[in-house]
């Protein structure tokens, strides 16, 4: 279990929503798709939405594409299913993690009363709802460990594994990965494994890589 007290609750109330999606090895991949069903959430594709205007529709997917990751929809579908959008530009990776931190909601017990852009929290991660900071935590939190268990994550980083790997065995981005190295206290072992990334992870932090400035996004 993780060494901090939050990061052990955390942990918990992950391990038991991989059980009760049915997975019985801590390095099993989870579905968020397959627990969106559980939660009663309806992910729609973005091109489904009807209602934008099309400049909002190319802000959305061109300049404004990283500003968002996905949401909620607060009021519920006439048989009480909610609906969920997805940023189709972030890719399967990125989106999974989104979607279990939407799943995290519901089990959590959370409640958003609304849409609205609040700015921007520790995280850096616009909120596009009234939840309070410390639901938005947790949500996160938890579906993060759901995503890439404690004791798999020890495992893998200690057997040489780097955070690609880790990322790509569970389908989830290495931003998450590194993410959980580091609520874990398992980064600075894992940065004296892999000394060769410490150049390139710098790059990617100030935005260069290969000698050309990039956007990047979160994980």
């Amino acid at each position: 279990m993780p060494p901090s007290f939050k990061g052990r609750q955390y942990e918990l109330r992950a391990m038991g929503l991989r059980d009760f999606a049915g997975l019985r090895r801590d390095d099993d991949p989870l579905d968020p798709f397959a627990l969106a069903d559980f939660a009663k959430l309806l992910v729609v594709d973005f091109g489904q939405i009807q209602g934008l205007s099309e400049e909002a529709r190319e802000h959305l997917l061109g300049d404004g594409a990283n500003m968002w990751s996905g949401g909620t929809c607060s009021r519920p579908l006439p048989n009480g299913w909610r609906v969920v959008i997805l940023n189709p530009k972030h890719g399967r990776q990125r989106n999974n993690a989104t979607l279990m931190e939407e799943v995290c909601h519901v089990f959590l017990g959370h409640k958003a009363s609304r849409l609205s852009i609040i700015a921007q929290n520790s995280r850096g991660k616009t909120i596009a709802r009234d939840y309070n900071e410390a639901d938005e935590e947790a949500a996160y939190a938890v579906g993060a460990a759901a995503l890439v268990p404690f004791a798999a994550l020890r495992r893998l980083a200690r057997a040489g594994k780097t955070s690609i790997e880790i990322a790509r065995h569970f389908n989830v981005s290495r931003e998450l990965v590194e993410y959980r190295l580091k609520v874990s206290r398992l980064w600075s072992d894992y940065r004296a494994l892999h000394p060769e990334e410490d150049a390139p992870r710098l790059a990617r932090r100030n935005g260069f890589t290969g000698g050309e400035v990039r956007r990047t996004g979160g994980g």
